[in-house]
């Protein structure tokens, strides 16, 4: 596909300028030259026709870039070639989603649902507890406080502490088996 330089030059100026009978112009001269070069690789999500389209759109959104003293068909190309590299580029570095991929995210996301129900049990469990034990207990086993410091909180000494995070845990573990 080559034009004459006066061609070239005109329709890069009125290309410049935001004519829109220029770039259909451009559009329809270029379009079937771009398929073939587009066709030319394996694109896994994008066709061909993507890549045209995205050309024209690069080049309406950068149309003051263009240089008269080039050849529009060669800065066309660049533009089409820089697009098509980036994305292959892009392309290339996604992980691939295999079968046994997705098996493992359904099997992590099964294993979270069944934590999020036995933790949801735990706590209608806690809820039967007498006031004071669901205290301590909830204060040990799901803040991470230890004895001592539970102990500062209640005003209770340590041992009774101990003793009713044991009987919670008797309780929980005979409701639970």
């Amino acid at each position: 596909m080559v034009i004459n330089k006066n061609t070239d030059r005109k329709l890069i100026k009125l290309l410049k300028k935001g004519n829109p009978k220029a770039y259909k112009e451009a559009y329809f001269l270029f379009y079937d030259h771009l398929i073939g070069v587009g066709s030319y690789f394996n694109f896994q999500l994008l066709t061909p026709e993507d890549f045209v389209h995205e050309t024209f759109l690069k080049l309406y959104e950068n149309r003051a870039l263009l240089k008269e003293e080039v050849s529009f068909e060669k800065q066309l190309f660049v533009i089409c070639k820089n697009l098509i590299l980036n994305h292959l580029q892009r392309e290339n570095k996604v992980i691939r989603l295999e079968p046994s991929f997705l098996k493992e995210v359904e099997e992590e996301e099964s294993s979270l649902k069944e934590i999020e129900l036995q933790i949801e049990q735990l706590h209608r469990l806690i809820q039967q507890l007498p006031r004071q034990q669901q205290k301590i207990y909830s204060l040990h086993k799901l803040q991470n406080y230890s004895y001592k410091e539970i102990a500062e909180i209640t005003q209770l000494s340590p041992k009774t502490i101990a003793n009713h995070i044991y009987l919670a845990h008797q309780f929980i573990l005979k409701k639970v088996e």
